[in-house]
This record gives C-alpha cells, sequence and structure tokens, in this order.
C-alpha cells in the first residue's frame, strides 16, 4: 500500500554549543538556511561567487516556496557516528550535507578523499572524518573504518547503461554487487542501522519496461546486494528509489547543495512490494535514508520511494514515521 504526504526541506543550522577550532587556512563553513538551486553547472567548480549565481538563474524554485519552509531547529547528535559510502554522489553528498546540518558526525568512505575536500570544505574531525576506500577492493575495508561507527547509509552506485562512469571497472556488477557484498560481509554487528539505496523495479528485471533498464544487469545486481544485506544478520533498512531527479549536483560545493530545492515535487509517496512507478527527487532519498535510521519499526523492511508535486514533511520526524507507518499498513 501507498501513502502520499507532501515534502518541503529546509535544513535548519545549528549552532555548537562550543565554538570548533579550524586548521589554519581551513575556510568556515557558512551553511545557509532553505534552499535554492541553479540547474546550470557547467563550469562550476565551488566558486563562492557561483553561489549567488545558482540561486538567481533558478527560475523554477518560487519565493512562495522559501516562506513555507519548515522552520524548526534540530539538535546535535553527538551519539551517532554515520558512514556514508558514496558521498560524493547524487544522493550521498546531499545526505552528507543533511548530517553537517543536524550536527551528526559523520565519516566518509571515499575512494577519491579530495572530492570531500571540494564538496563540504575542510571541516573539523570531530563533525566530518573522510577515509580512502574502495568497497570493490575488500582489502580496502580495514576494520579500523568502522571503528565507532553506529549507522551506515550507502548511496554506491552507477549508470545502468554503458558510459563514462564504466570506466575502471565501476560496472554495475562490480559496484552494485560485489561492492555491496564486500561492504556488508566487512561491517560489524554492533551497528544499530544499514540504510541502502537500492531501485525500484528490481523484483521485475525479467519484465517490461524494467528489463530494458536491466539490459546490462543494474536491476539483477542491485537485487543481488539487497538480498545479500537481508540474509547478513545486520539491522537493515533499504530504500528503492523511483527514477532519481534533481541533481546530481557533484560540481556544486556545500553552501550551494545546502539551497538546492526539490522545486515542486516534494510530495512523497512511499510503498512497499516493488509496485511503484515513477521519480523521485534525490533529496527526497537523502532525506527518507537519515529519517529511517530512527523509526524502529523501519527495522529489516524494504520500502519504494517516489515524489510528486506538492507540499511535504520537510524534516519533520513525526510526518516521516507516519508516511512509513502507512506504507507498512
Amino acid at each position: 500500500m501507498a501513502t502520499k504526504l507532501s515534502l518541503t526541506f529546509r535544513f535548519p543550522v545549528e549552532k555548537s554549543p562550543k565554538p570548533r577550532k579550524s586548521k589554519p587556512g581551513v575556510p568556515q563553513l557558512n551553511c545557509c538556511n532553505g534552499y535554492g538551486f541553479s540547474k546550470n553547472n557547467s563550469g562550476f567548480r565551488g566558486q563562492l561567487s557561483m553561489k549567488v549565481n545558482a540561486v538567481q538563474d533558478e527560475a523554477i524554485q518560487s519565493s512562495n516556496s522559501e516562506t513555507n519552509l519548515l522552520s524548526q531547529t534540530i539538535p546535535p547528535s553527538s551519539s551517532k557516528l554515520v558512514l556514508v559510502v558514496g558521498a560524493t554522489g547524487g544522493v550521498g553528498q546531499l545526505v552528507v550535507a543533511s548530517l553537517l546540518n543536524r550536527n551528526i558526525k559523520s565519516r566518509l568512505l571515499l575512494r577519491d578523499p579530495e572530492k570531500a575536500s571540494s564538496l563540504f570544505g575542510n571541516q573539523d574531525e570531530e563533525k566530518l572524518q573522510v577515509v580512502k576506500g574502495d568497497t570493490r577492493n575488500p582489502a580496502d575495508l580495514d576494520p579500523s573504518i568502522f571503528e565507532g561507527v553506529t549507522h551506515v547509509i550507502c548511496c554506491t552506485g552507477t549508470t545502468a547503461f554503458p558510459s563514462k562512469r564504466w570506466d575502471g571497472d565501476n560496472t554495475p556488477e562490480r559496484v552494485d554487487w560485489e561492492g555491496v557484498r564486500n561492504l556488508v560481509s566487512a561491517l560489524p554487528s554492533s551497528l544499530k542501522r544499514v540504510v541502502l539505496v537500492s531501485s525500484v523495479g528490481v523484483t521485475k528485471f525479467n519484465e517490461l519496461p524494467w528489463s530494458i533498464m536491466n539490459l546490462f544487469g543494474v536491476l539483477k545486481y542491485k537485487k543481488k546486494g539487497e538480498d545479500f544485506l537481508c540474509e547478513s544478520g545486520l539491522p537493515f533498512t533499504i530504500i528503492r528509489a523511483g527514477r532519481l531527479t534533481d541533481g546530481p549536483y557533484t560540481s556544486y560545493d556545500l553552501n550551494t547543495l545546502l539551497k538546492a530545492t526539490a522545486g515542486q515535487r516534494r510530495a512523497v509517496v512511499i510503498g512497499q512490494g516493488d509496485n511503484l512507478v515513477g521519480e523521485v527527487s534525490r533529496l527526497v532519498v537523502a532525506e527518507a535514508c537519515i529519517q529511517a535510521m530512527d523509526i524502529a519499526f523501519t527495522e529489516g523492511k524494504i520500502y519504494e520511494i517516489n515524489s510528486v508535486g506538492g507540499e511535504g514533511p520537510g524534516t519533520d520526524p513525526e510526518k516521516w514515521e507516519e508516511l512509513f507507518k502507512t506504507a507498512r499498513a
């Protein structure tokens, strides 16, 4: 059964009770309230001047949506340490931006740690840690990577069809199956939750229209990754996303990420049984992952998620819990 609520995003900035000391030459994080976003990202490499243009150039973001943004403050959560895998991808970077804005400690597992600096700036290590590793290589997944980690959000993925992103053996089999298998095998049993981003249609990859998407095995391998996690004994939640929209914003910096919006598609539809067909904002998927970590009854469950026109729950935990609860019914 699917349920629908609307979604409006605002990640209010929570000031730390103690000022954090930055390293010499390290820029301070300047988070912005609300979301605004420019589609025109060509040539952008994190220059501060482009943040203004990003807001001005986005014609589809109305001023009305800004006045309707949620105003609640999200308290810091020092008890969590969230490992984000695939943190510089389309969904992962939004997960990280939201965790930083919530003052939730994060650790990023990245093939190229330098990408984290260009996206998120040089953060205090008490708030953001970056470790180098590749889930495709089991030897990279040293137990020290997972020390102190309480939650994991895995947003790894590649394109369904051959593209430049496949360069370097970055195929669906290597990323969505072998990478997920290696990661899950290395995770400690002490984790409170593992959230995996997957795709709608994984149970129907031999049926039209899904068989077209699965010509090179992306849905089949995502399902194998899902199954391995389900059978691992770890506490998990799987979020199957519809066709991803809004972004990816991979050439933007953190301040611009924090101004991104889902435009008019803020309403959320959640279902179970792999019956949803449609699109979903990457912003919605990122928020669903973060919310699912703290909802007890989502443990051991698989959900599909879409987004449509309308207002919505934003970062309100009670509204998200109702969404997941109604979907479960």
